[in-house]
């Protein structure tokens, strides 16, 4: 057990005990709201839903409500200990569903275990839910409970111990089978464990492809085999064989499957089974067999828990919250084996993608790459909503269980994408901007770097732009082999600066020319060219690039110093400055000005980062809204430093009398049009500012870092203006996202550029 005793126990009772609460999603502030809320308004949706059932998804939670309902007949690995114990576990469970998919929770815990009473008791509670999710009930009268209230029930009733842990299990065994090149058609499977999760594990197997006499069950009795006197739902799946234990089922297997108790699969039993033995050993927190003891007594074992301390966890999060989300989105009556195969088959191929860095961070890790310690996704992987979300909607749709098909699936999943990521909607523009038309060129000069490399098949896929990769030629195509890259020749160009023979002499002409009053001579202009950087520059100044992204290992000022020395200022620029571009959670973009650049300004230099950073903005297709911010509203507090930013205002309305833009004000009236138009009726900005000009470097540096640290914002930047050339500089350690950002970035502002 990773925690202790008294850890769960502290966080299950500290501020306030339990784990869910119920939450209003709409105001009820004033006298008139509470009006719409309760008497009288309430009667208007009351009267729409009598007349049209349907409309309760409309006005009401339903569509979005699941009952996790249990008896507490079989907690975990605790056994029968009743519905007030096992209420810690369906708590958690709901809590679950709203951290993963959204979607609220009331936990329900039955007092009876009667099952004639449990079934009626689920039924007649259907009208308020959209989905039910049944946990922890023990073995066999979970199976008819399920398939009693599925028939009685329309809406999605699911017994989650049977068919998320089969589910999960499913993807992990596809993709292990094809790692080891076995066909499921011919492995044998043994299973230890018999139970509810067991026997819906191995029925779900037989549909994946296992053919049902090449599978063994084993309970605490042995072998599951036809005559031995069960007579019941195990007669479905006994075997036709002479073998009676679990020792002797192993002998000649390709996988074993535990969900049963700890230390029952031996060492030398994993010694008989066949070459490259799968094993899932499920039990928690101490799995049929140590996950060391298995890779030591086997190393071709590929091997999955239940615990996620080791690899390959097989955790039933990556499968309830989805595949619920993609059924209650489109109303189905049920979830059918279409949808479970879906969803299966979604998380396999979501294991053989790259792995973005959040994912990795998370998990303290450097690289997790499709192989046998990596065969399913990580629960913290939010590519998982929407990739197993929209694959289970698809399939109620194609199986006829839908009542709601969606028309567009691709908005579906863009929608899925933007609950987890928001600010994606925002880049996502950037990208189709940067899609259409030519491919531009953008040069990296870390392009050796993983980091690059992975961004670069995103770059490639997305048809954002043509990369150029500097680097080594060899490190680099054994780097893009060995994280698993599949691009053409054709889609990237590697250009190795470090070889004198691929620098042009027209490069070393014009960067002797321009440095040569400071004190470089062509020699050391030769030598400066074979840094990565300096040549870089010289590709984009010489239009042989038409853009620059750089910085995952270098300073930043390692990247400006150059930018500035050999891309130079624009014809019309009289200064450069530094803009990061801040989304926050509801995707919205504003742009800070200045950030990186210029320590302090006066009111002519101020002006011209203001018209810069505008006319940056409207290049990325956004109408900038531009307040020129102080510590005081229209003169409200004289002194210097605000009637700099009233004079900056002032020439900036003389140099572009078109652009929306005032100042100098506070970052309240900026945000709050209504507010400016009350106070300030005079104020030219009518509409919330998209764009903030700050008077000093301090102001806007300080203020980015606390939207991104504080705020939960991500930012992307910092987004250089002034150059003649999109040159732009990722801080170091950024995530993928941010690479792949700032290049679609780069890519449209070079595009505007030629198009001016």
């Amino acid at each position: 057990m990773s925690v202790t005793k008294q850890q769960a126990l502290r966080y299950h009772a500290k501020w306030r005990p339990g784990k869910l609460e119920v939450v209003p999603s709409k105001s009820v502030s004033t006298q008139v709201e509470l009006e719409m809320a309760y008497a009288p308004g309430v009667a208007e949706p009351v009267k729409e839903i009598a007349a049209d059932p349907d409309k309760v998804f409309d006005y009401t939670t339903r569509g979005n409500l699941v009952a996790v309902i249990s008896d507490g007949s079989a907690v975990l690995g605790l056994g029968n200990i009743g519905p007030l114990a096992c209420k810690p576990v369906m708590e958690g469970k709901g809590m679950l569903f709203k951290r993963f998919a959204g979607i609220d929770v009331f936990d329900i815990e039955l007092d009876t275990q009667n099952l004639d009473l449990f079934v009626q008791t689920v039924r007649v509670l259907g009208p308020t839910f959209g989905g039910i999710n049944l946990e922890d009930i023990k073995a066999p009268e979970c199976f008819e409970i399920e398939e009693r209230l599925k028939a009685s029930m329309d809406i999605p009733v699911f017994h989650d111990d049977q068919h998320g842990t089969a589910i999960i299990a499913g993807s992990a065994l596809l993709n292990a089978l094809e790692l080891v090149n076995k066909n499921i058609e011919e492995v044998k499977v043994v299973f230890s464990g018999a139970g509810a999760a067991g026997f819906a594990c191995a029925k779900y197997f037989v549909s994946l492809g296992v053919k049902k006499e090449n599978l063994i069950l084993t309970d605490i009795q042995g072998v599951v085999y036809k005559g031995r006197g069960d007579n019941n739902y195990l007669d479905e799946l006994a075997a036709d064989t002479p073998k009676r234990t679990l020792a002797e089922a192993m002998d000649g297997a390709d996988i074993f499957m535990g969900v049963s108790a700890a230390g029952v699969l031996k060492p030398e039993m994993l010694l008989t089974m066949n070459e490259n033995p799968i094993v899932f050993a499920m039990a928690n927190p101490v799995p049929e067999i140590e996950y060391q003891v298995a890779v030591d007594t086997r190393p071709d074992v590929i091997m999955a828990t239940g615990r996620s301390d080791y690899p390959n966890q097989i955790n039933n999060v990556l499968g309830f919250p989805f595949i619920f989300r993609g059924a209650l989105d489109v109303r189905a009556t049920e979830i059918n084996e279409e949808m479970k195969i879906a969803a299966t088959q979604a998380l396999a191929d979501l294991a053989k993608e790259d792995v973005p860095d959040d994912v990795l961070q998370a998990y303290g890790a450097t690289r997790l790459q499709f192989g046998r310690e990596y065969i399913i996704p990580k629960p913290f992987d939010s590519r998982v909503l929407y990739r197993v979300a929209s694959a289970v909607a698809e399939a109620a749709m194609k199986s006829g269980v839908a009542r709601r098909p969606i028309a567009d699936m691709d908005a579906y999943r863009a929608e899925l994408e933007k609950r987890v990521h928001p600010t994606r909607e925002a880049v996502r523009r950037f990208m189709m901007q940067a899609r259409s038309g030519e491919r531009v060129r953008i040069v990296f000069p870390e392009g050796d770097h993983d980091k690059i490399l992975r961004a670069t098949q995103v770059i490639v896929d997305e048809g954002i732009a043509h990369p150029i990769l500097l680097g080594h030629p060899d490190e680099i195509q054994s780097k893009m082999q060995e994280l698993g890259l599949q691009m053409a020749p054709t889609d990237y160009t590697i250009v190795n600066p470090f070889d004198r023979a691929n620098i042009p002499e027209r490069y070393v002409d014009t960067y002797t020319e321009v440095r040569e009053r400071r004190g470089v001579p062509r020699d050391r202009a030769v030598q400066k060219l074979q840094g990565r950087i300096h040549y870089a520059m010289m590709m984009v100044r010489e239009g042989d690039a038409d853009g620059c992204v750089s910085g995952v290992s270098y300073t930043y000022p390692e990247t400006i110093r150059p930018a500035l020395r050999i891309v130079g200022l624009a014809e019309d620029a009289e200064c450069a400055c530094g803009m990061y571009m801040v989304l926050d959670r509801n995707g919205k973009v504003r742009f800070f000005a200045d950030t990186t650049i210029n320590m302090q300004t006066d009111a002519h230099t101020l002006a011209h980062i203001a018209v810069l950073t505008a006319d940056r903005v409207k290049q990325l297709g956004i109408t900038p809204r531009v307040a020129m911010l102080s510590f005081s509203n229209f003169g409200s507090a004289r002194n210097e430093e605000s009637a700099k930013v009233e004079k900056a205002t002032a020439l900036v309305k003389e140099m572009r009398p078109d652009l929306m833009i005032d100042g100098e004000m506070r970052v309240d009236v900026a945000l709050d049009p209504e507010r400016a138009k009350e106070d300030y009726p005079f104020c030219e900005l009518k509409e919330e500012a998209n764009v903030f000009i700050f008077p000093s470097l301090d102001a806007g540096n300080i203020s980015y870092q606390m939207m991104q640290y504080l705020g939960g914002m991500e930012v992307v930047g910092p987004i250089l203006i002034g150059l003649a050339h999109p040159v732009n500089v990722l801080p170091r350690n950024c995530s993928l996202r941010t690479v792949i950002g700032m290049t679609a970035v780069t890519a449209v502002i070079s595009k505007r550029i030629s198009q001016s």
